[in-house]
C-alpha cells in the first residue's frame, strides 16, 4: 500500500504515470524495467527516467514520485520540468515531494527523473509519477506501456475516373531516430520508402501484400494468392514478410542521407487480372535510377490508387524522440502520359494517436508537406484535416529513361 504525504495544494485532479509508460534514456541496463511495470534495477545515475505529455491549463502542479525504498536504505533524486530542477530525498513513506511549480499556460512538458545519492545498491522499485492540482485537469499522457509514437501519414486524394500507372515522391527526412520508416510511395498493395534500422543501418524498403486473409505466416498462403517476385537490382534482398499481412519483401542496405531529397518512382502495369508493381530509386552519388524490384500482384488488374505517405516509429524504445520529414512534390502520371502534381493531401493517424499520443504535426512547405510524429511537441491537427501545397515544377522524371536504365 502506498502512503501519501497530505498535499499543500486543494486539488481533486490528479495524473498517474506508471513508470512502465517512460523512456529510459542514457546509460541503459536491460534489467531496469521490470516485468511487472516498476523500475527496480536502477543503478546508474547516467540513466534518467523521461516522461512526456501535453498540459490542457494554466494552474499549480504538485510533483510526487512514489518509490519505494528497502529497509534501511536512502536515495535522492533530480526532477527537471519546465526549466526547472527540483530535488527531493526519500524518507519515511512511498512517496518523494518535489513540491510545487506554476505553469502558466497549457503546454507541452518533458519530465526528466535522475538518480543522485544513494546508499544501497539501487534507487529503489520507481513505480510511478503522480501530477496532482489545478495543471493536470485534462492533462494527455500516454497510460500505456507500448511507447511507440503515433504513426502519422499523407492520404492523396485521386480524381474520379484517374488510373496513375506512375507515382513519384520525394522524401528529405530531417529527424532521424532508429528504428524510424519514412515511406514515401504507399499504395493499395503495398509501400515503398527508407528506414533507419540502426545507428550504423538504413535500408531502402519494397514490399508488395498478397492477397488472401492471412495476417501472420506466409507459408499458409494459396500458390494463386501469393505475390511473385519477377525481378530485382543488384545487391537486392528478396524474400517474405509476415505478422502484418503477408507478401513479398525487398531491400537494399544503403546509406541515405537526409542533405538532399531523396527519389522515389513506382510503376504500375496491370495485365488481366494481375498488376506488376516496379519500384525504383535515384542514388544520389551518380548512379541515377536503378530497379529495386519488381513484383507481379494476383488478384488486382488495376492502376494504382490508395496513394499515400507515412512515418513510422516501429520499434518503440525511442518514442520520446521526434521523428520529422519533408515530402513531396509528389506526382502521379496516368496511363496516357500526363503528369499531375499531388498538391492536396489530408492527415491521418493510427489507433495511437487521437488516444494515446498527441504530439504530431502536419504543415505545408512551398511545393512539399512537412509529417511529424513524437518528441513531445506539435500542433496536434485533427484527423482527415487538409492542406494544399504550392505548385511545383518541373513533373516528374523521364520515366523511358528510367526504364531503360538512364
Amino acid at each position: 500500500m502506498l502512503a501519501f504525504f497530505p498535499l499543500p495544494i486543494q486539488s481533486t485532479d490528479s495524473v498517474l504515470l506508471p513508470v512502465s509508460t517512460a523512456y529510459v534514456v542514457g546509460w541503459r541496463d536491460p534489467r531496469e524495467v521490470g516485468e511487472e511495470g516498476s523500475l527496480s534495477q536502477w543503478t546508474d545515475h547516467r540513466t534518467s527516467i523521461e516522461w512526456g505529455g501535453r498540459l490542457q491549463q494554466a494552474g499549480e502542479l504538485h510533483l510526487l514520485l512514489h518509490v519505494q525504498e528497502p529497509p534501511g536504505q536512502s536515495a535522492s533524486f533530480t526532477l527537471q520540468a519546465l526549466g526547472k530542477t527540483l530535488k527531493a530525498q526519500t524518507g519515511p513513506s512511498d512517496v518523494v515531494d518535489f513540491g510545487t511549480i506554476h505553469v502558466d499556460a497549457a503546454r507541452w512538458i518533458t519530465l526528466r527523473l535522475h538518480g543522485g545519492t544513494k546508499s544501497g545498491e539501487t534507487y529503489g522499485n520507481v513505480e510511478s509519477l503522480e501530477l496532482v492540482g489545478d495543471a493536470a485537469a485534462g492533462a494527455k499522457f500516454n497510460r500505456k506501456e507500448r511507447r511507440n509514437t503515433a504513426s502519422v501519414h499523407l492520404v492523396y486524394p485521386l480524381n474520379a475516373g484517374e488510373q496513375p500507372e506512375w507515382f513519384y515522391n520525394e522524401v528529405q527526412p530531417k529527424d532521424i531516430p532508429q528504428n524510424t520508416f519514412f515511406m514515401a510511395c504507399g499504395f493499395s498493395r503495398g509501400y515503398f520508402g527508407i528506414q533507419a534500422n540502426s545507428g550504423t543501418e538504413r535500408r531502402i524498403i519494397f514490399s508488395v501484400w498478397d492477397s488472401g486473409t492471412e495476417a501472420v505466416t506466409r507459408t499458409n498462403v494459396a500458390d494463386d494468392n501469393r505475390v511473385k517476385l519477377i525481378s530485382k537490382g543488384d545487391g537486392v534482398y528478396a524474400g517474405d514478410f509476415g505478422n502484418e499481412g503477408t507478401g513479398g519483401h525487398s531491400h537494399l542496405v544503403y546509406h541515405w542521407k537526409s542533405s538532399e531529397p531523396q527519389r522515389f518512382l513506382l510503376r504500375a502495369q496491370p495485365s488481366g487480372s494481375t498488376t506488376t508493381y516496379t519500384a525504383y530509386f535515384c542514388f544520389p552519388d551518380g548512379k541515377g535510377w536503378s530497379e529495386i524490384a519488381s513484383f507481379r500482384a494476383p488478384k488486382d488488374g488495376k492502376y494504382l490508387h490508395g496513394l499515400y505517405s507515412f512515418i513510422e516509429d516501429f520499434w518503440g524504445d525511442n518514442g520520446n524522440v521526434r521523428r520529422g520529414s519533408f515530402f513531396g512534390p509528389g506526382w502521379i502520371r496516368d496511363w496516357t502520359g500526363k503528369w499531375r502534381q499531388l498538391s492536396t493531401a489530408s492527415f491521418s493517424h493510427d489507433g495511437t494517436g487521437g488516444k494515446d499520443r498527441f504530439d504530431y504535426d502536419f504543415k505545408v512547405d512551398g511545393g512539399r508537406f512537412w509529417l511529424q510524429t513524437g518528441g513531445f511537441e506539435g500542433s496536434s491537427p485533427e484527423f482527415g484535416e487538409k492542406l494544399t501545397a504550392e505548385p511545383a515544377n518541373p513533373p516528374g522524371p523521364d520515366v523511358d529513361a528510367v526504364v531503360n536504365g538512364g
